[in-house]
């Protein structure tokens, strides 16, 4: 799922999270960005699909993180309202299984 961008000093940001409960302990930051990369980020994910939700204040921080990194504890509330945001999306036919 991506993160909707946001404008800071002018620059569009862009977070995208993953998470496979069957593999992973926690959700996995798979690609982050500013300007030209985060719409990118975000082009990707409406071409696919994927659901966009809009959260400046997590985007900033999720965006610190390396790619590859689990979310830190202090996160889980979080990202656990945007992954039950997506899983209340998963009925709808606007979304694809990818």
């Amino acid at each position: 799922m991506k993160e909707r961008k946001t404008k800071i000093n002018e620059k569009t940001m862009a977070a995208a999270i993953k998470y496979d409960s069957t593999s992973d302990s926690a959700p996995k930051i798979t690609a982050r960005g500013r300007g030209f990369v985060a719409d990118k980020i975000i082009e990707k994910a409406e071409e696919f699909g994927i659901p966009i939700k809009n959260d400046p204040d997590l985007v900033q921080i999720l965006s610190k993180l390396d790619v590859g990194t689990e979310i830190p504890v202090e996160l889980y509330m979080a990202v656990a309202e945007i992954l039950a945001f997506v899983y209340s999306l998963n009925d709808s036919p606007r979304i694809k299984n990818i």
